[in-house]
């Protein structure tokens, strides 16, 4: 687990930061603290929750009714406005 004191940043902040961030990796985090207290953690984005990776995992394992666009019916609608 790397840390980083911000007390102690330097002026190439951006150049120390980006090394941290791209030698973390998955089960990894970096510790930010301040004063000696944690005060954030950065962990590495599964590819699991990238949203352009996940576009399309799902095709042909459901089919969307054609009547998806269509007004609920009456009673279903009455129950959302609670009546």
């Amino acid at each position: 687990m790397a840390t980083l004191q911000i007390e102690n940043l330097s002026n190439d902040f951006k150049i120390n930061l980006s090394e941290l961030l791209s030698g973390i990796k998955p089960g990894e985090e970096i510790i930010i603290l301040n004063q000696g207290v944690a005060i954030a953690k950065l962990v590495p984005i599964s590819p699991s929750s990238n949203r352009l990776a996940s576009l399309g995992q799902d095709k042909g394992k459901f089919v969307v009714p054609d009547d998806f666009n269509e007004p609920l019916p009456e009673e279903i609608m009455a129950a959302f406005e609670g009546e």
